[in-house]
């Protein structure tokens, strides 16, 4: 017993040590994605911040993968010792059912740390095609002799999760073209290689704002502050049409409590701050932050919604 006892203490003396010795050189904050994506945006906006207040450089390693699969497998095998994070988004969590064998598990393999940001998606589309509404949106794509194409970041996206409920809730027939990465396939649909894309709203605002794409519809159900000019598909055409995307931290399964509860204090009010909130609402986000056992429970709930989501539209890897 006593040996036990003497154990179990030497163990948290040794936890405690480890995270006010935290950290002690520099963190990698893998960002799923290639530059220019939002993760790649929100770990930038982060990483000066808290690389200030930990002492040590944030070095943000964009890692695009099909379906952020090979990334997120690195992030699970890597120690948690809190020298590894990852800033991903809700196809963490829509690959728990597209994808058959994942080699790891969404939740089980990983520790929250918190949800960063919430956001809808905007419907967009080369500025010469004949649309301005989502009425005249959903004539256009009927009336095309042979199925649209539509651009996302990859399978399992946000934008490939809209395009197949789009698909079921209209009867439309289209094709899904899957890029490596959300910069990729909004490069191409400027170049007016596709027809449309649900796209992320970071991503597409300087798009939007130098005329190179149009946008039709947020896919929230209510307006987004950053674009109050912007109807909702929800409103203007199609009633309970709603894909909201999330941001979020994580990290490898087993980070120490103290070192968890210290990154979680310092991203969350890193995040809070007035600086931080203006760079995201600015591009149409909302930030939503939250402690690690919310964040879990949120991640559980989120795979549930996802599935139910492909099982009605049957939506499949491509």
């Amino acid at each position: 017993m006593h040996k036990q006892l003497s154990f179990l203490l030497c163990a948290l003396l040794m936890s405690a040590h480890a995270a006010a010795e935290y950290p002690e050189r520099p963190i990698r904050l893998i960002a799923v994605g290639a530059p220019g994506g939002t993760p790649d945006i929100l770990s930038r906006r982060l990483g000066g911040p808290l690389s200030e207040v930990f002492g040590v450089q944030i070095v943000v390693d964009n890692r695009a993968s099909f379906g952020g699969i090979a990334t997120a497998e690195l992030v699970a095998k890597a120690p948690a010792d809190g020298y590894t994070l990852y800033m991903t988004y809700h196809q963490h969590t829509v690959n728990a059912s597209l994808v058959a064998k994942l080699p790891y598990r969404p939740v089980e393999d990983f520790t929250p740390i918190t949800q960063m940001t919430q956001a809808a998606l905007v419907l967009v589309v080369h500025p010469t095609a004949p649309v301005s509404t989502m009425r005249e949106f959903i004539e256009w794509t009927k009336a095309m002799p042979t199925p649209a194409s539509f651009g996302s970041a990859g399978v399992g996206s946000g934008g490939h999760m809209a395009g197949e409920l789009y698909k079921m809730m209209t009867g439309v027939k289209a094709q899904h073209v899957p890029y490596k990465s959300a910069s990729a396939s909004l490069i191409d649909l400027a170049a007016n290689q596709y027809q449309f894309n649900f796209a992320g709203m970071q991503t597409s605002q300087a798009y939007l704002r130098t005329g190179r794409l149009k946008a039709i519809a947020v896919t929230s159900l209510k307006r987004n502050a950053a674009m109050p000019d912007v109807p909702t598909v929800n409103e203007s055409a199609l009633p309970g049409f709603e894909i909201v995307g999330w941001y979020g931290m994580l990290a490898p399964a087993g980070l120490p409590k103290p070192v968890l509860t210290r990154i979680n204090a310092e991203v969350v009010r890193i995040a809070q701050t007035q600086a931080f909130r203006d760079n995201v609402s600015a591009d149409g986000s909302e930030i939503v932050t939250n402690t690690p056992e919310a964040f879990r429970a949120f991640l559980v709930a989120d795979v549930a919604k996802w599935a139910k989501i492909m099982k009605d539209s049957g939506a499949k890897a491509d």
